[in-house]
């Protein structure tokens, strides 16, 4: 079944219309018909069971059969990832989405290559944010992930921004398993962490000042493995390895 994207504003009534972007897919990519089944994503936890109405030119007129409300993950984690250069951070976006992220927070760091301008930034979020909505259509997700504008590692630290459990990727001695920092959070408290934030370096890693940083403001070094993994690729294992360990030990 094919998926499409509405915001919650455009998806209220028995009818739904796709226009723009979501039309031109499903009118010159997947050539919908009458009377097709398609599901429509809302980004805020709600699936749309429709069949095509009519497709004109423009835009594709959809009948609602069914809402369903699809409850989010029992934890948001947070990645916080250092901006890569060409097009590995708009991967990063995608995987993280079908993650299931909560939001992504790009930071630049000071061996961060691209220092985006505000004009720069701008688009770039924008074009963040179709990746991410073509990343929910992708895998089914009902939750469309909240991504910031790139902002420097110490303004992002000077917001003292509480997560119940910050971590940082580490290559230094002091990281753990993720599991033990987990493992120990629940045994303290009774329970798994409800947010998680995690920091993921650029190429070459936070410079030992920032790891520093990252380290007073409260997060825990994890390990990632005995591998020195490209950013973007650390930011997939990190958030694979904090899902399966989440999900393999809830109640």
């Amino acid at each position: 079944m094919h998926r499409f994207y509405l915001p919650t504003e455009a998806s209220e009534g028995a009818s739904l219309t796709l226009t723009q972007r979501e039309a031109h897919h499903a009118l010159h990519v997947v050539r919908l018909r009458r009377g097709e089944r398609v599901s429509v994503l809302d980004g805020v936890g709600h699936e749309y069971l429709c069949d095509v109405r009519e497709a004109s030119r423009e835009s594709v007129t959809l009948a609602v059969l069914h809402k369903t409300a699809i409850p989010p993950l029992p934890y948001h984690i947070t990645l916080l990832q250092a901006v890569t250069k060409g097009k590995a951070f708009e991967n990063t976006i995608q995987k993280a989405t079908e993650l299931g992220a909560f939001r992504v927070v790009p930071l630049l760091s000071e061996r961060v290559v691209s220092q985006p301008d505000e004009d720069t930034a701008a688009s770039k979020v924008e074009k963040w944010q179709l990746i991410a909505i073509d990343a929910i259509k992708q895998c089914g997700s009902a939750w469309l992930p909240h991504i910031e504008a790139p902002l420097p590692l110490k303004e992002f630290l000077a917001r003292h921004e509480k997560f119940e459990l910050p971590l940082v990727a580490s290559l230094q001695d002091d990281r753990r398993h993720p599991r033990e920092v987990l493992e120990e959070y629940r045994l303290e408290h009774g329970r798994l962490p409800k947010s998680i934030g995690v920091f993921v370096g650029p190429e070459g890693d936070f410079t030992s000042a920032e790891m520093d940083a990252i380290k007073e403001s409260g997060a825990f070094p994890i390990t990632l493995g005995p591998l020195v993994l490209r950013s973007d690729t650390a930011a997939v294992y990190a958030l694979s390895v904090l899902n399966y360990e989440l999900q393999a030990t809830a109640p």
